[in-house]
């Protein structure tokens, strides 16, 4: 069955429909959360777009469209987050308490992968997230990111070269 015909009859009430997209995106969207913020924080914040998508629903028009608009939601809510958290880590800062936190990655190439994406500015990882690693073509990634498509494309190509960058600093590229 299709995620257009879930989300139709989940619109209808059929609790067996929305059960079903909630299994069928549930790993996809955490995994895209997961990039963008650390295990902790990604589970509160899945589970805040998960109430979204729960409550918004009803309101979708197009269902067609329920792949870009859940991967809006998950951008939003990841937006706000770190938002909350700049503007908590600046207030902080102004106090003078100058703790960083620096959570070990079990496996070396996964750290070398998470160091190297935290490293790009947020709009270009966000990008390669999306692009790379959720699959979804640019046209879906610009809907997802308000951005036009050719903003996109200058997006991953400044990112791929960022990355490029970093990971020859490191050592990790010839």
């Amino acid at each position: 069955m299709t995620d257009e015909a879930l989300v139709i009859r989940a619109q209808l009430g059929e609790r067996e429909a929305l059960a079903e997209l909630l299994a069928r995106w549930r790993v996809p969207v955490w995994t895209y959360v997961r990039r963008m913020l650390d295990a902790d924080r990604a589970d509160d914040v899945s589970q805040e777009i998960w109430l979204a998508v729960v409550r918004g629903l009803p309101r979708l028009r197009k269902p067609g469209r329920f792949t870009p608009w859940l991967f809006t939601i998950a951008r939003r809510s990841i937006t706000e987050r770190l938002r909350a958290e700049y503007a908590q880590a600046e207030k902080v800062f102004l106090v003078g308490d100058s703790t960083v936190e620096d959570p070990a990655e079990a496996m070396v190439d996964r750290a070398a992968l998470v160091s190297a994406l935290s490293a790009l500015p947020v709009l270009e990882r966000e990008i390669l997230v999306l692009f790379y690693l959720e699959d979804l073509p640019v046209e879906e990634c610009a809907h997802i990111c308000q951005i036009p498509a050719g903003t996109v494309k200058s997006r991953l190509n400044r990112a791929r070269r960022l990355l490029r960058e970093h990971l020859e600093e490191k050592g990790d590229l010839p």
